[in-house]
């Protein structure tokens, strides 16, 4: 399951995390990104140890989704020794997911 983070523990959870992250920019109101959650929590479930997933409320964190430029959600976007390296806007399948993850690599 994907970890909650804010605004306040993003940098410790996110740019300083040891393995790539996937952010989910998310917000309650937003129809496509409750479609999308259980397929995130699957993600995560599967890829533990490789990948780190967490979840950011925009409503609640403005800041780190101004900071990233967070136009429209919900933005999955793949975080790599602190940096920002992949990024998917909408909702996507678990595949389009584990693509992206792979370019990682």
């Amino acid at each position: 399951m994907a970890q909650e983070v804010t605004d306040s523990n993003f940098e410790a959870e996110v740019l300083n995390s040891e393995l790539p992250v996937l952010v989910d920019f998310w917000a309650p109101w937003c129809g496509p990104c409750r479609a999308l959650a259980p397929t995130i929590d699957k993600v995560a479930e599967e890829m533990a140890g490789k990948l780190k997933v967490v979840k950011l409320n925009t409503d609640e964190n403005p800041e780190s989704a101004v900071k990233f430029r967070i136009n429209s959600i919900p933005n999955l976007i793949f975080f790599k020794g602190g940096q920002p390296v992949e990024q998917i806007v909408g909702a996507v399948d678990q595949q389009k997911i584990e693509e992206a993850f792979a370019k990682l690599n």
